[in-house]
């Protein structure tokens, strides 16, 4: 599990040199990034039960607290332009000292869609925050 985690973090940073991407709250930090769910290794996939396909994105996001991992409940929701909303299910998955949850969501065309992720905190924190991130189906 431990090197799946690291391929996807590894993944993560060798996409396009993007501007660290994270919000932080009070003592929480929340990274997160979007990609396209080819760039993924077949067994990094199957090992995080990640659909690999043209036609597919992936959220990935980590909570931490103090510099730690913090547990926590991820949920959220993509729209596109036209105001078309797709819910966002994520999932966690957990490494020795590091938790990270995943979403997929369906990439239809070369497109700019608004992310909003909602993040409650086993420590009763309750944070939510949007972004907007161009996406491009692999051709």
């Amino acid at each position: 599990m431990r090197k799946i985690i690291l391929c996807l973090l590894t993944l993560c940073l060798a996409l396009p040199a993007f501007a660290e991407r994270k919000q932080t709250f009070g003592t929480t930090d929340v990274h997160y990034s979007v990609f396209n769910s080819s760039f993924l290794q077949p067994d990094t996939a199957a090992a995080t039960g990640l659909v690999r396909s043209k036609t597919e994105g992936v959220v990935t996001v980590a909570v931490l607290s103090n510099g730690q991992p913090l547990a926590a409940r991820v949920d959220g929701e993509v729209k596109n332009l036209l105001g078309q909303s797709t819910p966002l299910a994520f999932r966690q998955v957990k490494e020795q000292n590091a938790s990270y949850y995943l979403a997929q969501f369906p990439l239809e065309q070369r497109e700019v869609l608004t992310f909003t992720i909602n993040v409650k905190g086993s420590d009763g924190s309750s944070n939510s925050f949007s972004f907007n991130q161009e996406v491009f189906p692999d051709e």
